[in-house]
């Protein structure tokens, strides 16, 4: 999904370097991505105040935390009948995205989805997608190297 993002930064007119753009300086929490935020506000449901450095930290360890236990979520669908590796993980991008449009406007952090224009929406929900093909393939791909272990 990162990849996705990255590619489009680069598509209108961004230079950083792929390093650079993923692990990009965070002024602190008023400005910072989504997942920083979320962050923050769990850190103060159990009265914790994240300083404003600590925000670029709080948006990688939130956004990677969150991709992970999404992975996990398509794996435990695997073995569900007619549903694979790739649907799982198709399934779980829609999950992902449909989840941050409910949730997240609840926390203040997205407007509610109807405030989104179309594009806006497709763009993050193809985004979404990539990240969903990409679970389904590395679920498939770990599939094929237990199968291979077990022998």
């Amino acid at each position: 999904m990162d990849l996705v993002w990255y590619q489009r930064h680069r598509a209108e007119g961004g230079t950083a370097t792929f390093a650079d753009w993923e692990f990009r300086a965070v002024d602190g929490f008023e400005n910072a991505p989504a997942p920083a935020k979320v962050g923050q506000a769990l850190a103060r449901k159990v009265h914790v105040e994240l300083p404003d450095d600590k925000a670029a930290l709080t948006n990688n360890v939130v956004h990677w935390s969150t991709g992970i236990t999404w992975g996990v979520a398509a794996a435990m669908m695997r073995p569900l009948p007619h549903v694979g590796a790739i649907k799982s993980g198709l399934v779980v991008g829609v999950a992902a995205w449909t989840s941050s449009y409910a949730v997240l406007p609840k926390l203040g952090i997205y407007k509610p989805i109807t405030e989104y224009d179309a594009k806006t929406l497709w763009k993050d929900l193809s985004a979404h997608l990539v990240f969903g093909a990409a679970v389904g393939v590395a679920s498939f791909a770990f599939g094929g190297v237990r199968a291979m272990l077990r022998r």
